[in-house]
């Protein structure tokens, strides 16, 4: 399963932690564009200083960790495309250019289902795209989880309880079956 991933998806970094290490185990194959990369770069900067060069650092080594991630989008496609949201068709261009079966953001109202259907696409928010993850694959979403739940530890110096940290990092149904 290819799956288009929003700046929005990318910018918490637990969330991004996450995404990427289930794409590492297998799970999915994450695709993204310049366009996004940059995006998630920008929205950093409020973050403070230096964020944004963390960003940058975290993108190259996301460029060489997945080379075929990033999609090129023909000139002209955007063009014939439309969102309720104009500045968020590039992100359906790419998944149409990346031959994506979905996007996951948060951005449900800027991706109506019907506008995605007719390009053969879905839309899905990261708690459900990974539930249904660790439905199908249990024990290697809940490894990626525990291992960035353990970093979180480590950088924060202070213990993250499992459900907390899901809920922080907007995956509150994840978290719910996790601790089941």
């Amino acid at each position: 399963m290819k799956a288009v991933l929003d700046a929005c998806v990318l910018y918490p970094t637990v969330l991004r932690e996450i995404l990427i290490g289930v794409a590492k185990a297998g799970l999915f194959t994450p695709l993204w564009s310049d366009r996004i990369l940059e995006e998630w770069a920008r929205a950093t900067v409020k973050l403070g200083p230096g964020a944004e060069d963390i960003a940058r650092g975290e993108i190259a080594a996301l460029r060489v960790a997945f080379p075929k991630a990033s999609i090129a989008v023909r000139e002209g496609l955007a063009a014939r495309l439309w969102l309720p949201d104009p500045a968020d068709v590039h992100v359906l261009a790419a998944a149409i250019a990346g031959h994506a079966d979905l996007i996951v953001t948060f951005n449900a109202a800027d991706f109506p289902r019907h506008i995605l259907a007719e390009e053969g696409l879905r839309r899905d928010d990261p708690d459900h795209f990974l539930l249904d993850l660790w439905k199908g694959a249990p024990a290697a979403v809940e490894r990626v989880i525990e291992k960035v739940r353990a970093e979180a530890e480590r950088l924060s110096g202070e213990a993250q309880p499992l459900r907390p940290l899901m809920k922080r990092a907007r995956l509150p149904r994840l978290g719910k079956a996790l601790a089941a």
